[in-house]
C-alpha cells in the first residue's frame, strides 16, 4: 500500500471533521439572525405590529394612567422592553413609542428610558449583523467597499452622529451601516446614545404635551360609538396626526446638528491636505 493510500482515510476524517466545524460554525454564525427574522415573521403574521397605534395608547391612556401611577418602576421597565422589541425587529412604530413614553411618563422620565432602550434595541441588530454577515462581507469586500470602511472608521464616531442626527436617515438603515463598516461595538454604542438625545428629546417633550389632545378624542370617538350602537367600528375613526408634529423647523434643526458633528471631519481633512 503507498503512503498516499495509507493517508487517504486519516485525510478523510480530517476533512469530515473540518466540514462539520465550519458547518457548526455557520450555524452559530447565522443563528441569531434566522431567530430575529423569525420573530418578525411572526409578529407580522399575527398582526401585532398593528397595537403600535396611538390609537390603541388613546383608548386606554386612563388605564395605563393608573397603572403608572400604582406601578412605576415595573410600567417603565415594560415600556423599554417593549421599545427594545420593536427596534431590535424593526416593527413601525418607534414614533409612536416615543410619544407615547412622553405622554404616559412625562418627558423627564419617558426621554431617557426611551434613549436607553433605543440603545440597546440598536445594539442587539448591530451586533447580529456584524456576527451574521458583516465580518464576512469584510473579508470579501472590494477595493471601493474596503477604502470607504477604512475612511469611514478613522472618524466613525462623527459619521455615526451625523447619521443618527440627521433624520433623512431610517433607524434601521443606520442601525445596519455601521456593522458593514467595521465600527468597533464601543464607538456604535455611544454614538448611539448620544446621537438620538435630542430627537428623542424633543419628542418625548411633544408627546408630553397630547394629554388634552387625547383626552378630546377619546370623548369625540366615545360618542360616535355611542351614536352608531354596533356599527360605530365601522363608522368611528379615532385620528391624531402625530405626523403633524414633525414640522420643516424640527427637521432642519437635526440637521444642523449633524452638520455639526461633521465639523472636527471637516478640518481633520483640511489640515491633512494643507499639511
Amino acid at each position: 500500500m503507498s503512503t498516499n493510500q495509507m493517508k487517504k482515510p486519516g485525510s478523510a476524517n480530517a476533512a469530515a471533521g473540518t466540514s462539520s466545524d465550519g458547518g457548526q460554525g455557520a450555524l452559530r454564525r447565522w443563528a441569531p439572525l434566522i431567530v430575529l427574522a423569525a420573530l418578525m415573521a411572526l409578529v407580522f403574521a399575527m398582526g401585532w405590529h398593528k397595537y403600535l397605534s396611538f390609537k390603541t395608547i388613546g383608548l386606554n391612556y386612563e388605564t395605563l394612567r393608573g397603572f403608572i401611577a400604582d406601578n412605576l418602576i415595573v410600567s417603565v421597565l415594560a415600556y423599554m422592553a417593549l421599545y427594545v422589541a420593536v427596534i431590535a425587529l424593526s416593527l413601525p412604530g418607534g414614533l409612536i413609542m416615543t410619544l407615547s413614553g412622553g405622554l404616559l411618563f412625562g418627558w423627564a422620565v419617558g426621554a431617557p428610558a426611551t434613549v436607553v432602550a433605543a440603545t440597546v434595541g440598536a445594539t442587539i441588530i448591530f451586533l447580529v449583523a456584524r456576527t451574521s454577515f458583516g465580518e464576512s462581507m469584510a473579508a470579501r469586500a472590494g477595493p471601493w467597499i474596503a477604502k470607504l470602511r477604512a475612511g469611514f472608521q478613522e472618524d466613525a464616531l462623527s459619521y455615526l452622529l451625523f447619521l443618527r442626527l440627521v433624520p433623512a436617515f431610517p433607524f434601521f438603515v443606520v442601525n445596519l451601516a455601521p456593522a458593514l463598516l467595521g465600527v468597533p461595538l464601543r464607538t456604535y454604542v455611544i454614538g448611539t446614545l448620544l446621537g438620538i438625545v435630542p430627537a428623542t428629546t424633543a419628542f418625548s417633550v411633544l408627546g408630553a404635551g397630547l394629554g388634552s389632545a387625547v383626552e378630546s378624542q377619546n370623548a369625540i370617538y366615545n360618542s360616535c360609538l355611542a351614536q352608531h350602537g354596533t356599527r360605530g367600528a365601522d363608522a368611528c375613526t379615532y385620528s391624531i396626526d402625530t405626523k403633524a408634529l414633525v414640522t420643516p423647523e424640527l427637521l432642519a434643526a437635526f440637521a444642523l446638528l449633524g452638520v455639526v458633528a461633521l465639523i472636527p471631519v471637516v478640518i481633520k481633512k483640511f489640515k491633512s491636505r494643507s499639511n
